[in-house]
């Protein structure tokens, strides 16, 4: 059978890169390793399908034994810890909740984590990728938590936001159930390109520059440990294997975390951070002694014994729907979600791509595709229901963790979803994961979203990432993703405005003094939010440039997914794709959600 090499765009390899795959192009890859995990190499063969040559240990359908499953599932979400428990850290805190709520959300949130990846797995796209709370969410977020009528609210009102924000996700995945269910999605994929999602997924990690180093200064030897071990783990050792596994580069997050932490407490053990008079318990309201107003905010942020989320959590807790009450349904705060789950959608269409490309025999078809945005309405509907604070989509980070360890087994990433449902319902890790120290989760998040930033942007990589026409449109999108945000963040505020929010989270109580000043109040907020989301203006301004300025399919990119004819005799692609149990004849009739 004829084929043809592809380059790393997607696109066909010219004839002398073709005759010379074994030659250069191979001593390139050998020197760095990293080209081959992250871009594996596709050919085109003569049915006009893209294939790939495999670098992966398992594969898609491989079941290599329940102990390498259990290892490589476990090794999987561990990898990925970062990306499941940091949010819950932020948002909680940001609604008023206190240790015991944190705890309870993260539990929350690791229940519905391992739920949705399960059904995802079974019944969405199929590909190993787990499911859990995005970043996508946080910003939309924290505006719906810093709005106008919360902000004068006293006591503790965690229960009484989170409401609010069920309200909002549960309309949001509706509207991103029926985008999938409907067949829409398959019509949107023409407007969808790697220019398009490159962008708006990189702008969802450069966001919060303004929340991330400014929170690791609370505590800057602990914070900034922190980050210099991940980096050094992540980079200066990544090659260094250990029983064939790199450890140091696919367990980075939670090895810097774990030493940082134990440093952390030396420290307080040796009594660095304890001065006379002075306890982190008490508000700095009460405390008399200027001497200890100098330094309540170290003792709050650098000591380790301050939590008491892990004395306080039981040993068991079933996490439930409705936990914090009936949502509450706000038409503003919703229409805000629903145009925030075609930007999740945009994500998963990224991710879907690449992830195939690591482990399947093609890539899906814009069936499976929509197929697979429908049910991760359906599972963020589930997030809203449970009350996790944000909805459940594809992690961006699971295209990385699948190149870095090679492990592309569904079965192992089902097997690690099933524990994740067994930790969640143990409340002492819950309570655990709560007591991490804020400056030690704003180091990780500053790594975190670094790497969502760079795995945004490695998109291009199936586009002419050097055309002059991509990188238009990729510095206009990305600039005036953070130019306007500011615009309306900084609208209206001068130095005697009296916003009762923290400086770090200011950016996200634009809505009490946007720009945008309507007869309709609602219509305000629902502007003034949204424009000020630095995703949503990437998007804005990517989908409209990539779609109107000329370039031919090779320059933008285009993704190229599986025709469903065609895949349907091939049986590789019907045993990668078709759902289980014999369900893929109730959607046979339908051939947008169909095989």
């Amino acid at each position: 059978m004829k084929k043809q090499i592809l380059a790393p765009n997607g696109q066909a390899a010219s004839g002398g890169e073709t005759a010379q795959g074994t030659g250069a192009g191979s001593r390139r890859a050998t020197r760095n390793e990293e080209v081959v995990d992250m871009l594996p190499q596709t050919v085109v063969e003569d049915d006009g399908f893209i294939s790939k040559q495999s670098h992966m240990k398992y594969e898609l359908r491989d079941s290599p034994g329940l102990v390498p499953i259990g290892l490589y599932g476990f090794q999987h979400y561990l990898s990925m810890l970062g990306s499941l428990i940091l949010i819950p850290l932020v948002i909680v805190p940001a609604m008023g909740g206190n240790y015991e709520d944190t705890a309870n959300v993260v539990s929350t949130v690791l229940f519905i984590s391992g739920l949705t990846t399960l059904l995802h797995t079974a019944f969405g796209s199929r590909l190993p990728l787990i499911q859990g709370p995005s970043f996508v969410y946080l910003a939309p977020a924290l505006a719906i938590i810093n709005s106008p009528e919360f902000l004068r609210l006293n006591g503790n009102n965690f229960k009484h936001i989170m409401k609010e924000l069920q309200g909002a996700i549960i309309i949001g995945s509706a509207f991103q159930t029926i985008l999938g269910y409907s067949g829409l999605m398959s019509l949107l994929l023409r407007f969808i390109n790697p220019v398009v999602v490159a962008p708006t997924i990189a702008a969802v990690g450069l966001s919060f520059y303004s929340y991330g180093f400014p929170r690791v200064g609370t505590c800057l030897e602990i914070g900034a440990v922190q980050i210099l071990l991940v980096v050094i783990f992540s980079l200066y050792l990544r090659k260094i294997s250990v029983l064939g596994h790199r450890i140091f580069l696919i367990y980075a997050v939670p090895l810097g975390l774990a030493i940082t932490w134990a440093l952390a407490f030396l420290l307080t053990e040796a009594g660095v951070y304890s001065y006379k008079g002075c306890d982190a318990n008490i508000p700095a309201s009460n405390i008399i002694s200027d001497h200890c107003r100098k330094h309540i905010s170290r003792v709050k942020h650098c000591r380790v014994d301050t939590s008491h989320a892990l004395n306080s959590s039981p040993w068991f807790r079933f996490p439930y729907p409705l936990q914090w009450g009936t949502p509450v349904f706000h038409w503003k705060m919703a229409l805000v979600m629903c145009v925030v789950s075609i930007i999740t959608s945009v994500d998963s269409v990224g991710s879907y791509h690449a992830s195939s490309l690591l482990v399947a025999s093609r890539p899906p078809t814009p069936g499976v595709l929509s197929r697979g945005i429908g049910l991760e309405g359906l599972t963020s509907l589930l997030a809203g229901l449970w009350g996790t604070g944000t909805g459940s989509t594809t992690l961006t980070e699971n295209v990385h963790t699948i190149a870095v360890t090679k492990m592309g087994s569904r079965r192992a990433v089902q097997l690690g979803a099933g524990v994740l449902i067994v930790l969640s319902l143990i409340g002492k890790v819950g309570g655990f994961i709560a007591s991490i120290p804020e400056v030690m989760v704003a180091a990780l998040l500053c790594f975190m979203w670094a790497m969502l930033t760079a795995l945004g942007l490695s998109n291009l990589r199936y586009s002419e990432a050097g055309s002059s026409r991509n990188i238009i449109i990729v510095g206009l999108s990305l600039f005036f993703s953070l130019s306007v945000p500011a615009y309306f963040q900084q609208y209206g505020i001068s130095p005697n405005t009296n916003l009762p929010v923290p400086s770090y989270l200011l950016p996200y109580a634009v809505a009490s003094h946007g720009p945008i000043r309507t007869g309709y109040g609602g219509l305000n907020y629902f502007l003034n939010t949204l424009l000020s989301l630095p995703m949503v203006i990437a998007f804005l301004v990517a989908v409209i440039l990539d779609n109107t300025v000329p370039g031919s399919r090779q320059e933008r990119g285009v993704y190229v997914w599986s025709e469903a004819e065609t895949a349907r005799r091939e049986p590789a692609v019907a045993k990668d794709y078709e759902l289980p149990f014999r369900v893929g004849r109730v959607f046979r009739w339908v051939k947008w959600v169909g095989l």
